[in-house]
């Protein structure tokens, strides 16, 4: 009698891609697929979902600003039964995210930078900038979400 497969402790996929909606749609789908995979819920996929949709586009629009059209962007994901890290690598300059103003407090309401990174840091479990910017690692923890959740 055959022992059905075990499934992996993670899976994982590492992408580049070009700011063209294809590109990232497909990478957005491949990252929705891999957590369904793992059991992730509806919420928790809505929930990394948007925060990767941020992270992309910043890398293009804030990232890739003076770079030729297409350059790409690198997508990391390893996603594991509790915990699924994602990261986005453009090939920018850099910044450094304590210049970016706080999009919450009064003086910085009708600016339009920093909203991306603020529900990026509301979805996401932990969030780090590493290589001077230019790689934004998002982690989301299940922490006791369900699969219906």
């Amino acid at each position: 009698m055959t022992q059905p497969a075990e499934k992996p402790a993670s899976d994982a996929a590492d992408l580049r891609i070009r700011n063209a909606r294809g590109d990232i749609d497909s990478a957005e789908e491949r990252l929705l697929t891999l957590m369904a995979g793992q059991g992730y819920g509806d919420a928790a996929r809505f929930a990394v979902r948007l925060a990767f949709e941020e992270a992309v586009i910043n890398a293009f629009r804030h990232g890739h600003k003076g770079l030729p059209a297409d350059t790409p962007a690198d997508i990391s994901l390893r996603i594991g039964p509790d915990e699924a890290v994602i990261a986005v690598t453009d090939q920018g300059p850099g910044f450094d995210p304590v210049t970016v103003p706080d999009c919450t407090l009064d003086e910085n309401l009708e600016k339009t930078s920093g909203r991306g990174l603020m529900l990026i840091r509301s979805f996401m479990s932990g969030v780090r900038h590493e290589m001077g910017g230019r790689r934004l690692v998002m982690t989301y923890r299940k922490d006791g979400e369900t699969a219906e959740g």
